[in-house]
């Protein structure tokens, strides 16, 4: 074997993971975030470029956002392992930092000698460029220009009035995030049977905002694996990066057929496309059943929409910096309730708190009107969760007077009302549940609880809530209520 062959540090992936150990720790922190950078560790590295089982005679591979080369590396030493290797490889390498594309060239040429050594025709190409704008040129935008591409896109929000958004929109992509446009981008450079293996966050797999790459990446491509990290830091933990990864491996324009779900505590196992995405799912969500399909199918099988509860979930109406002049520390005769994640006590709302780091009140006043809600009792979810807190969803039950809910919470309510005591407590211990818990993590990996997910939520019936409102066995109530 080659590899076997040669001294490990004279690799050109054990040149790029020097670099990386090297140079990471020295980057400029506001650089880094603004870039999304974070460097491809090598057993990562190996990782991704083991998933190109079937190797071109002629590759044509793209690394976008290439950093060091740590890919590009990989996947050559790959092609230099394979029982056939190809007879040529032709990369593409995007890197917009010029403090990387020095290095970005030691890597490849590296990556030249090891080609030369296993009689491997080698032709690197570097540009040193933004690849979305450079993507959106007419002459670069053409499908089929590549075989395989292999990424780890930086990471990075998306503004709606940015070049990117405009160069992406006409590439008809509409997305959020520089990691999915470059994945996006990427798959349409593809020729068809081209494969694409990406290390991304999960955040994609849900939520309303990323439902126009969600639709692009399944219309174009099948998912033939998915590799999650269980772990927040075992992906990039050099870095000290807290995302939940998944690696996950494309085709372009063929046929769909089972993935294989694997994470970094459990070897990889058949699933069907449906446990994934289930059929008539108008949002597309991606879910990953890590734990086998229990969950999924329990809370699935549950007999209510929210609709069918006659209950609504919406957010806080209260943006703290928009109403800045009218909060209050403390309460006053002329104020009402402000109630934030932390008035959250256990499955209740302690309110007020004193020394609370935020306002416990709103004035009441003409102009807060509308932030309010009418006195009675609501079901409280955090909208975003700390990363050592235990469950994905956290929900408290509010009773009390008219009052204002701040916008990092969702609120449940019956057309704009409050809800009856005993099925609010019930809601809420059902949120709080196991269950909901599994289930939720089998499609969300980031700590953002959206609006929109929870409507998309099976539940009990009405009966069923508020029974689970005395339950002793709320698991086992929940398991008995699936139908």
């Amino acid at each position: 074997m080659f590899a076997g062959g040669m001294g490990l540090a004279e690799t050109a992936l054990a040149v790029a993971d020097g670099h990386r150990r090297e140079v990471s720790p020295g980057l400029d922190e506001d650089g880094r975030k603004r870039l999304g950078q974070f460097m491809t560790p090598t057993g990562i590295a190996r990782m991704l470029a083991g998933h190109f089982l079937h190797m071109p005679s002629e590759v044509r591979l793209l690394d976008a956002g290439a950093g060091m080369g740590a890919l590009t590396a990989a996947f050559v030493e790959a092609a230099c392992n394979h029982p056939v290797p190809p007879r040529s490889i032709d990369v593409t390498c995007y890197e917009v930092d010029p403090d990387m594309v020095a290095i970005l060239r030691e890597t490849l040429a590296r990556c030249a000698t090891d080609c030369a050594r296993a009689g491997i025709a080698f032709h690197p190409e570097v540009v040193a460029d933004d690849y979305i704008l450079r993507s959106a040129e007419p002459l670069l935008a053409a499908a089929g220009r590549f075989n395989c591409a292999i990424l780890n896109p930086p990471y990075g929000k998306i503004n709606a009035g940015s070049k990117w958004r405009a160069a992406l929109r006409s590439q008809g992509i509409e997305t959020v995030n520089l990691y999915t446009a470059f994945v996006a981008l990427a798959l349409q450079q593809l020729e068809l049977g081209g494969e694409l293996v990406a290390i991304t966050p999960r955040s994609f797999c849900n939520g309303s905002y990323y439902e126009p790459f969600r639709r692009l990446m399944l219309d174009l491509s099948a998912l033939l694996a998915i590799h999650v990290f269980e772990s927040r830091r075992s992906a990039f933990r050099d870095d000290d990066v807290l995302q939940e990864n998944v690696i996950f491996h494309l085709r372009r324009g063929v046929p769909q057929n089972g993935v294989a779900l694997s994470t970094d505590l459990t070897p990889a196992r058949e699933v069907h496309f449906s446990e994934i995405v289930r059929p008539g799912d108008r949002h597309a969500f991606i879910r990953l059943p890590v734990g086998g399909a229990t969950a999924a199918d329990l809370i699935q099988s549950l007999p209510c929409t929210l609709a069918d509860l006659g209950l609504t979930v919406s957010t806080g109406r209260v943006v703290d910096f928009r109403a800045k002049e009218h909060l209050r520390r403390d309460p006053g005769s002329d104020t009402v309730p402000l109630i934030y994640p932390g008035h959250f006590d256990g499955a209740t709302v302690r309110w007020p708190r004193e020394g609370f780091k935020k306002h416990n009140a709103i004035y009441d006043c003409p102009q807060t009107d509308s932030l309010m809600v009418p006195g009675g009792t609501y079901v409280l979810t955090k909208r975003f969760t700390a990363k050592e807190e235990k469950r994905r969803v956290v929900a408290a039950v509010y009773t009390g007077e008219r009052a204002g809910f701040e916008n990092h919470i969702n609120y449940f309510h019956a057309k704009g009302a409050g809800l009856p005591e005993r099925l609010a407590v019930g809601l809420a211990r059902f949120l709080n549940s196991e269950a909901v818990d599994t289930y939720f993590r089998t499609f969300s990996g980031h700590t953002q609880v959206n609006a929109t997910d929870l409507r998309n939520l099976h539940y009990p019936s009405r009966g069923q809530l508020e029974a689970l409102a005395g339950a002793e066995d709320v698991e086992g109530a929940i398991a008995g209520f699936a139908g």
